[in-house]
């Protein structure tokens, strides 16, 4: 068996380690993941079983998941992947249902058309292409190692993580820091680990065929309940570049694809779609839903990300939305881990440990937001039936019925308040956990993003496109900058310090976002908010981001340079 040597590392003035991150699966989980590590100067090798894409014309085949949220594509953005994506993507700002052919419920996004940077709410385009656009920007990056046709097989754990493959060239051993299994649904890294994946999957069938068609349909997500053309179930609609719609049928559970292609039946169920207009059906697959979620996200220096961690059922597009998000929160974590953890292997426990805490309760909730979509969509038990049809019946004439049908609560960015790296405010607002409500800007929260001016140059930008890959502190002016800047020096972390006065819009637009009133906004580099604490306390700045990356509180606090080692007792593995 050879050692493979790792790619050429970073410069580092910090004594980090600079050994590469091993990266299990180069689908687009895997490559935000390397992308987000190497936006943080930290090399990987993304080890795919598969062959290169570049070469392989099955692998760009089927659409796969198609909805992108504003948040991920704002995670795109900072990876420099997002411009073709925005350019070519079909976008939406709108959400119809229907039952019985008369709309019930409409749900439209804010949108800042004419914003400088401005991402739209969502866009429709092929996850093949996502990850055609995601794998330029990993070729681009000299800190990101691509290896095609490795396939994990066994894995050990000392003072790094050691990896074995097997490849048509025999096998190889690969070396790592850590290691992020971003290895699909059966992910072999979580089974080599033991980790259990409870859940359970549905009878229920669906098909969905991509066809490209020229049809008179707007930019929408169109839902329809007991349509005439598929009576007592429900097709989705939705629109994607080069005249390609999504449509999703449910269908009964002996549906065969293959006979109803055969007897013209498939081709029948698509012109009461698309009625005489010509078609072509560029994908189509039949699948079941699944309920999914690893018991364990982290093992010692093993993270689960993506569909290795978690599965949904895909009405609400949470399942590859989750999953960027889970790769930008271990990127960060990792890489601060790897700065600290000789000095203070303590905080490098609690920043790993805290990828657990937080994605895990990040896929708990969108779970049971899916898991109550499905049983509005696919009832079982007369109770459950009864409940959707007098809903919807009730709809038709009641609008306080209308909230309560539930076609897919559409994903968003989860709220990380209780977490261990979160600094509370006292008397901070309540976040609303119910879906698609709008969450205060407290600790814990995504920071809001909002137009303004690039400070020294004046240029039109947004807020999130200021924030480098450390932390940035937004204080209300200029006047604050230099003790915040002093009190923040010497830290695990890079830090930025901003004035809402050289940036924001003359109406204040950032400061009303924000809902600043003289405070100082402390954010993380996955754009999280991790404390909100007065302007003029550089101490309490300090402690937050000392905390944000699972550091005790030091010996002489505000003292740069006085920290004492924080080693909490360990989790259970």
């Amino acid at each position: 068996m050879r050692a493979v040597p790792p790619p050429a590392p970073a410069a580092d003035d910090r004594g980090a380690r600079t050994d590469p991150v091993l990266v299990a699966g180069g689908g687009p989980v895997g490559l935000c993941a390397a992308l987000a590590l190497a936006r943080s100067g930290v090399p990987s090798v993304v080890l795919e079983a598969g062959p290169d894409p570049r070469t392989d014309p099955a692998r760009a085949a089927g659409s796969k998941a198609i909805c992108f949220q504003r948040d991920v594509l704002d995670v795109f953005d900072r990876l420099g992947a997002a411009g073709p994506l925005l350019a070519e993507g079909t976008t939406w700002t709108t959400a119809r249902t229907y039952y019985r052919g008369r709309e019930v419920r409409t749900v439209t996004f804010p949108d800042t058309p004419g914003t400088p940077g401005r991402l739209p709410p969502w866009i429709n385009i092929s996850q093949a292409r996502v990850e055609r656009e995601l794998l330029r920007a990993a070729l681009r990056s000299p800190l990101v190692r691509l290896v095609h046709g490795h396939r994990v097989a066994g894995l050990r754990q000392d003072a790094g993580v050691v990896a074995a493959t097997e490849s048509a060239d025999g096998p190889a051993e690969w070396r790592g820091s850590h290691l992020v299994a971003a290895d699909g649904p059966r992910s072999t890294v979580r089974h080599l680990l033991g980790i259990g994946f409870p859940g359970h999957s549905f009878a229920d069938r669906f098909l969905i065929c991509d066809i490209r068609a020229d049809l008179p349909f707007p930019n929408e997500r169109r839902f329809y309940f007991d349509p005439d053309w598929n009576p007592g179930r429900q097709v989705l609609v939705h629109q994607c570049p080069d005249s390609t719609w999504r449509i999703d049928w449910q269908v009964p559970e002996d549906y065969d694809a293959e006979a109803e292609r055969a007897s013209g039946e498939l081709d029948r169920r698509i012109r009461k779609v698309v009625g005489d207009r010509p078609y072509t059906v560029v994908w189509s697959s039949v699948y079941r839903f699944h309920q999914r979620c690893a018991d364990r996200l982290r093992a010692g220096r093993v993270l689960l990300a993506g569909d290795a961690a978690h599965l949904y059922a895909p009405f609400g597009a949470r399942g590859l939305n989750s999953g960027v998000h889970d790769a930008e929160n271990l990127a960060w974590k990792v890489a601060a881990a790897r700065r600290v953890e000789a000095a203070d292997p303590g905080a490098a426990e609690v920043l790993l440990e805290s990828y657990h805490a937080e994605r895990w309760a990040a896929a708990q909730e969108n779970l049971r937001v899916t898991g109550a979509t499905m049983r509005f969509l696919v009832p079982h038990g007369e109770a459950e039936r009864r409940l959707r049809r007098e809903t919807l019946e009730r709809a038709l004439t009641d609008p306080r019925a209308r909230e309560r049908i539930d076609s897919g609560k559409l994903a968003e960015p989860f709220w990380y308040t209780g977490s261990p790296l979160t600094t509370p405010r006292p008397g901070a607002e309540p976040v609303p956990g119910e879906p698609g409500r709008a969450r205060p800007p407290v600790p814990g929260v995504i920071c809001p993003d909002a137009g303004c001016r690039a400070p020294g140059t004046g240029e039109p930008t947004r807020l999130r496109r200021l924030l480098g890959p450390g932390f940035t502190v937004l204080v209300p002016d200029t006047a604050a900058v230099g003790p915040v800047t002093a009190a923040t020096a010497g830290l695990p972390a890079p830090v930025a310090v901003l004035a809402l006065s050289d940036l924001d819009t003359p109406d204040g637009a950032v400061a009303a976002a924000l809902r600043c009133a003289g405070t100082a906004h402390v954010v993380r580099p996955d754009a999280h908010l991790c404390a909100v604490v007065p302007a003029g306390d550089g101490a309490a700045v300090r402690a937050a981001i000392r905390r944000a990356c699972g550091a005790g509180p030091e010996a002489a606090a505000g003292t740069p340079g006085t920290e004492r080692a924080h080693r909490p007792a360990g989790p259970e593995r």
